[in-house]
């Protein structure tokens, strides 16, 4: 395979995945407001609401309008997610309870960085290849890579949520192929879903690469 001009990574169960798992996560912060509930079926029950929930996209929205909606779509999901368990008249403020755990996963705290990540950035980095990160993840991503101090492997970072469109359609690899200037039978786009990233690369003309964490 002759050497790209540009990779692009997907983020979340690419770079870095969950401690845990999100049912852990969410029932660990449930109990601080005094909610009991099974981490397994709380985990089930998340991947059941973000399976039926439409992809973070919004297109033709103000740039400043972004954050509030993509807290309002995880809101959704959240609170989805603790009726599907059939727990969520338990809380008394479920606003309260959502902030705080909508801001944790902003931080390093909930992620751990796979440990063949930096190893693979720092050897591709050494040979010039540019690097950029195409995710359906939300603004937060920002803040996840630098604390997780995986930013400065990446000239680019294009999610859904500011594009106006989510893998695995076009527009989104168009719009990360633009920041670098490539064209799309010079780049290659590396991620774990064989939908959004594999075949979605590769409906847009780039190299698709499945990395099946698992498998």
């Amino acid at each position: 395979m002759s050497q790209p001009s540009v990779i692009f990574f997907d983020a979340a169960g690419t770079l870095f995945g969950v401690r845990g798992s999100v049912g852990a996560a969410y029932g660990n912060f449930a109990r601080r407001f005094g909610v009991e509930v099974d981490d397994r079926l709380l985990n089930q029950a998340f991947f059941d609401s973000f399976a039926a929930t439409e992809q973070a996209a919004f297109p033709g929205v103000p740039q400043t309008e972004i954050p509030l909606l993509e807290f309002q779509w995880w809101v959704a999901i959240a609170s989805d997610t603790f009726k599907r368990a059939g727990v969520f008249h338990q809380f008394a403020d479920f606003s309260a309870f959502f902030k705080p755990l909508y801001d944790y996963f902003a931080t390093a705290d909930p992620w751990f960085v796979y440990p063949d990540v930096r190893p693979t950035l720092e050897s591709l980095h050494a040979q010039g290849i540019q690097l950029g990160i195409l995710s359906n993840f939300d603004s937060r991503l920002y803040s996840v890579l630098e604390a997780l101090n995986l930013a400065q492997f990446f000239e680019s970072v294009t999610i859904s949520t500011v594009v106006g469109a989510a893998k695995p359609n076009p527009p989104i690899f168009a719009a990360g192929l633009e920041k670098h200037g490539c064209v799309a039978s010079d780049a290659w786009h590396i991620g774990d879903s064989y939908r959004d990233d594999y075949q979605g690369a590769i409906a847009a003309g780039l190299r698709g690469i499945w990395l099946r964490r698992n498998p």
